[in-house]
């Protein structure tokens, strides 16, 4: 029987297609990706077709329509190419990319320089981004642009629900009352936002104190790159990274529903972590804290 590889590639494509990193549920939002310091890191939440940096690019998350990139270090950033490669070959929209806005230039020549070597086009819209800026994406979503601390430029990022409620000197009229109202051009609601989402990318654990809504949303995605005490928390606070000891600090602080700690430095093996983790934060923030391997 004669074998021209067809076999062999189905096999590959359906490898590709049904492999999913590791994956937490959190209320109806779903955490997928990994992070590991100096090796690569990429994050999706797929309720929200949002993802965070692309350190990797799993062929899964091909079909996210957004990238939120913290910084372009390059276990962060490298597989950017590849993303927007893919997408165009899958003949999917050109993704929208938002980047610190220092970079830009940088990831544009990047882009440049792969589409010459790749011989195609990288079509993407790039967004240089600002502490302070927001976006919407959808009606119900907005993405607001918060300030971190590392050694490169960098931001971090949160996702905002939008809802509306009655304003309280309404709430005792009836409902055709308030039809009417607001037909009269009334503003009988106010909106009020609920942080979903918090992605803090590399910084010093300054960004958490100066941007509540980290220590608030449902969902926290940071980095602790070191655990150990052999490792001085003013050299690692010097290149823009959190150590143990800063969250057993600020353990209080912690509101969230889920904090997913990643990022961790190549020198630990994963059972220091736990064990160095554990020792310390014994009660794992209220059962909140998720170590991430």
């Amino acid at each position: 029987m004669k074998m021209d590889g067809s076999d062999e590639l189905c096999e590959v494509s359906q490898t590709l297609r049904d492999h999913v990193p590791r994956q937490l549920l959190v209320g109806n939002l779903t955490v997928e990706g990994f992070s590991r310091a100096a090796v690569q890191t990429y994050w999706r939440v797929p309720e929200l077709k949002l993802g965070f940096d692309v350190g990797a690019q799993p062929w899964a998350f091909m079909g996210l329509p957004r990238l939120c990139i913290s910084h372009t270090h390059m276990d962060h950033i490298l597989s950017l190419p590849a993303y927007v490669a893919r997408r165009r070959m899958m003949k999917m929209t050109p993704p929208v990319i938002y980047i610190p806005i220092e970079s830009v230039g940088g990831v544009k020549n990047l882009l440049t320089s792969y589409s010459r070597l790749d011989y195609g086009g990288l079509p993407c819209e790039l967004i240089g981004v600002c502490a302070g800026d927001e976006f919407m994406i959808s009606r119900e979503l907005m993405i607001s642009v918060v300030p971190t601390f590392h050694s490169i430029p960098s931001v971090g990022y949160i996702v905002w629900e939008r809802r509306k409620k009655l304003k309280e000197e309404y709430s005792s009229l009836s409902g055709n009352q308030i039809r009417d109202l607001a037909l009269s051009g009334v503003e009988v609601s106010r909106e009020f936002k609920i942080p979903k989402v918090a992605y803090l990318g590399d910084s010093t654990a300054k960004a958490l104190d100066e941007t509540p809504g980290m220590y608030e949303a449902e969902i926290l995605i940071m980095e602790m790159s070191f655990v150990a005490k052999r490792h001085q928390s003013d050299k690692i606070h010097k290149y823009g990274h959190i150590h143990l000891d800063d969250i057993v600090k600020r353990q209080k602080n912690f509101k969230n529903k889920a904090v997913i700690l990643s990022h961790f430095s190549a020198r630990y093996a994963d059972k220091e972590i736990e064990m160095t983790v554990a020792r310390r934060l014994p009660n794992m923030l209220d059962g909140k804290l998720v170590l991430w391997f």
